[in-house]
C-alpha cells in the first residue's frame, strides 16, 4: 500500500462529493415550469423576472447548473469568484476577482450586483448563489473609503489571529451588500439562496458574511474585534471612524432577526465539510481501511491542532480494537497567525509541523490540503508528510524549524516534496486532514 497515494485519492474523493455539478443536481429538481429546491416549491411562471447574483469561488459553476436548469428564462444576473474560477455561461455574467485579498474587480463587481438585486420587483425571484471566498469577493466599502484601504484592512485581519466569524463582524459593517443586506436591497421580491458552507457548524450569519441572512452582531462587535487584536490603530482611520459613527447611530446597522425585509427569503445549505468527509470515508472503506470521521469542526490554532490530531492518531495506532490500516478523517478551518515572511498556508504549515511529531514514529502518514485547491497565496492545496519526511529532509539539507519560524511551508515542501496540487476545484467546504495508520 502507498499510503501517500491514497490519502491523496480519499482527500479528492471527498472533494469530488461537494463539486458544483453534484451538488446542485442533487437539490434542484425542475419539472415545466416548477422548480423544486430541496423541499420548496417554486412555480416560475408567477415571476415576471428571475435573477441570478453570486458570489463566491464556486458561483459560476453553480451558476452554470442553474442555467442548464432555466435556461432563457433567466432574465440576467451577475456573479463574481475568484481569478481563475469563471466559466462560460450564457445568460448570466461572470466577474474574476481578487482573494483572499480584495480588488478592483470585486468592487466593480460587487457594485452591479447590487443594481440587480435593487432592480427586482415584488413579482420577481432572485437566486443567489452562495460559496467560499465570497467575504472577499464581495468587495465593497463605505463611501469614505477606498479599494487600496480595504485591500489594507483584509491583509491586517488575514494575518491577525482572528476568526472567518471574527473578520466577518468587521466586514460586514463596512459593507452594503453583506450581513443581510442583499436580502435588503431584493426584498420585496422572493430570495433563493443557495449556500456552499465553508464555516465551522455552517452558520447562515457567517459563510459569506451572509449577505442574504439577518446579521445578531453590531458595530460595537466589529470595534471590539479591532479592538481583540491591536488593530484599532492599524486599520485606515477612515473605516474606524466609520464604526465609531455607526456605533453612535449615525448610520443604519445591517438588518436583523425578524426584519421584515426576510420576509420572502429561502436559504438551503446544500454542501459542506460533513459531506466532503463521508465521501472521504466511502473512499478509505472500499480501500479497506478501517475509517473514522474524527470531526468536521477543526478549529483554532493551527499547531495546537496538529498536536490534538498527533495525540489522537497515537491513541488509534495504540487500540488494539481497531483493525489496521485505518483512516482517520478530520475536517473544518485551523487559524494561523502569521508572523515570518514566507510563503504558505495553513494546511502546508500544519503538515511542516506535522513531520517533527511523526519523525520518531512509524506507519504514519498525514494529508492536510483545502478543498478549494488553494492553500494561502499559493498554487497548492496543501501537503502530505509521512514518519521517513524529516529524514529526507535532513538529507536534503533543510532545516525544517527555520522553514516553520519563517511560516515558509511553501518553499519547503517545493524543495521536499510532498505538495498536493489539484488546481482550481471550483468548490470549497474548507479544509480535510486525512490520517493513515498502517
Amino acid at each position: 500500500m502507498n499510503a501517500k497515494i491514497l490519502a491523496e485519492q480519499i482527500f479528492l474523493a471527498g472533494v469530488e462529493c461537494v463539486m458544483p455539478h453534484e451538488i446542485m443536481r442533487r437539490y434542484l429538481s425542475p419539472n415545466d415550469d416548477i422548480l423544486f429546491v430541496d423541499d420548496k416549491k417554486i412555480k416560475l411562471e408567477s415571476f415576471n423576472n428571475i435573477y441570478v447574483v453570486g458570489a463566491g469561488k464556486a458561483s459560476a459553476k453553480m451558476a452554470l447548473e442553474i442555467e442548464d436548469v432555466l435556461g432563457n428564462k433567466i432574465t440576467s444576473g451577475h456573479v463574481v469568484v475568484k481569478h481563475g474560477h469563471a466559466c462560460a455561461l450564457r445568460y448570466i455574467d461572470v466577474s474574476e476577482a481578487g482573494h483572499p485579498v480584495p480588488d478592483h474587480n470585486g468592487y466593480a463587481a460587487t457594485k452591479k450586483i447590487l443594481e440587480i438585486a435593487k432592480q427586482a420587483g415584488k413579482d420577481d425571484l432572485v437566486i443567489c448563489l452562495i460559496s467560499g471566498g465570497g467575504s472577499a469577493l464581495l468587495a465593497d466599502f463605505p463611501e469614505e473609503g477606498s479599494v487600496d484601504d480595504l485591500i489594507k484592512l483584509n491583509q491586517l485581519l488575514l494575518k491577525s489571529g482572528a476568526d472567518i466569524k471574527e473578520i466577518n463582524t468587521v466586514r460586514k459593517h463596512l459593507s452594503k451588500v453583506k450581513g443581510g443586506q442583499i436580502g435588503k436591497a431584493v426584498y420585496p421580491a422572493q430570495l433563493v439562496t443557495l449556500i456552499l458552507s465553508d464555516v465551522i457548524g455552517d452558520p447562515l450569519d457567517s459563510i459569506a458574511s451572509g449577505p442574504t441572512v439577518p446579521d445578531s452582531t453590531t458595530f460595537s462587535d466589529a470595534i471590539a474585534v479591532l479592538e481583540k487584536f491591536d488593530l484599532s490603530l492599524k486599520v485606515p482611520p477612515v473605516f474606524v471612524d466609520y464604526l465609531q459613527n455607526g456605533e453612535r447611530g449615525l448610520h443604519p446597522d445591517t438588518p436583523k432577526p425578524g426584519d421584515v425585509v426576510f420576509t420572502n427569503t429561502h436559504n438551503f445549505i446544500i454542501g459542506s465539510n460533513k459531506i466532503a468527509l463521508e465521501g472521504c470515508r466511502q473512499k478509505a472503506v472500499t480501500a479497506g481501511l478501517s475509517t473514522f470521521i474524527i470531526t468536521s469542526e477543526l478549529e483554532g490554532d493551527t499547531i495546537e491542532a496538529a498536536n490534538k490530531i498527533f495525540t489522537t492518531t497515537l491513541s488509534f495506532q495504540k487500540d488494539k480494537k481497531v483493525k489496521k490500516p485505518c483512516c482517520l478523517l478530520f475536517g473544518g478551518e485551523t487559524t494561523l497567525k502569521v508572523s515570518g515572511k514566507g510563503t504558505g498556508g495553513r494546511n502546508q504549515h500544519l503538515a511542516l509541523y506535522a513531520t517533527l511529531l511523526l519523525k520518531d514514529q512509524k506507519g504514519m502518514t498525514l494529508l492536510s490540503a483545502g478543498t478549494d485547491g488553494n492553500d494561502g497565496p499559493t498554487e497548492a492545496a496543501g501537503a502530505i508528510v509521512d514518519t521517513k519526511t524529516y529524514e529526507e529532509a535532513v538529507k536534503k539539507g533543510l532545516h525544517i524549524e527555520s522553514y516553520l519560524d519563517n511560516f515558509d511551508s511553501f518553499h519547503f515542501f517545493e524543495k521536499a516534496g510532498g505538495h498536493v496540487v489539484t488546481g482550481p476545484t471550483m468548490t470549497n467546504v474548507m479544509d480535510i486532514i486525512v490520517v493513515i495508520i498502517e
